[in-house]
């Protein structure tokens, strides 16, 4: 069964840079910049699927959890 898309979870490492975790598959990239990282995800994403297998669209969803003083 081919996938249309694959869904990224982005979020920033608390050693600094950015990671990014596939939700429905095991794929795990991080890199320094986001834009260093999208292109981690495209190559990770490339190496795991046949080419006839790999989703169409990478949906990336950046979570940035913040807590204030109430």
């Amino acid at each position: 069964m081919i996938k249309t898309e694959i869904l990224f979870l982005i979020e920033d490492s608390q050693d600094g840079g950015i990671t990014a975790r596939a939700i429905s598959e095991l794929i795990f990239t991080e890199a320094e910049t986001y834009e260093e990282l999208k292109k981690n995800i495209l190559e990770a994403v490339d190496c795991h699927f046949d080419s006839e297998k790999k989703p169409k669209l990478i949906r990336l969803h950046y979570v940035k959890e913040e807590v204030i003083a109430a």
